[in-house]
């Protein structure tokens, strides 16, 4: 953690610095997307959309998140 309080980590192969203390559901209404619509895998692990709201943002994390399309 850097002195400011912020985390570096990447998501989706972007750097991007995100306040300490942060869960991943919190990380992901930051980016623009509803916790309940996304797959998130964190260093090379899914994480379970159950456990979004509980799993906190480590530095150094790394990300992918996808969202699900609906369509017909």
């Amino acid at each position: 953690m850097i002195q400011d309080g912020t985390l570096s980590i990447r998501v989706n192969g972007e750097h991007r610095r995100v306040r300490a203390g942060m869960t991943v559901a919190e990380l992901a209404l930051e980016l623009g997307l509803e916790p309940a619509k996304v797959a998130v895998e964190r260093n090379l692990e899914i994480v379970p959309r159950s456990t979004l709201g509980h799993v906190m943002v480590e530095d150094g994390d790394e990300f992918e998140i996808v969202t699900f399309v609906g369509g017909g």
